[in-house]
C-alpha cells in the first residue's frame, strides 16, 4: 500500500497551501473536500502528475468520513 501524505504550509499572510502525495488519480478531491471546507475557499488548484495517473489495482483509500477535523 503506498503512503498517502497531506502536507500543509501556513504562510505568514494566513493562506494555507495544501499538497497531496501518494493518491493516484483525482481521488485527492474527495480526500481533501472536508478539510478545504473547514479551512475556507480554494483560490487555486494545481494538479500533480499523480492526478493524471490511474491504477487498475484496488487500493485502500481514506474516505471523507474517515477524516476527523479537530
Amino acid at each position: 500500500m503506498p503512503n498517502r501524505t497531506l502536507k500543509f504550509k501556513i504562510r505568514q499572510d494566513g493562506l494555507v497551501e495544501e499538497t497531496v502525495e501518494g493518491v493516484i488519480g483525482q481521488d485527492c478531491y474527495q480526500l481533501t473536500k472536508k478539510l478545504e471546507a473547514a479551512l475556507g475557499s480554494v483560490e487555486q488548484t494545481e494538479l500533480t502528475s499523480e492526478a493524471y495517473n490511474s491504477s487498475s489495482a484496488v487500493q485502500s483509500q481514506l474516505t471523507p468520513e474517515q477524516i476527523q477535523i479537530i
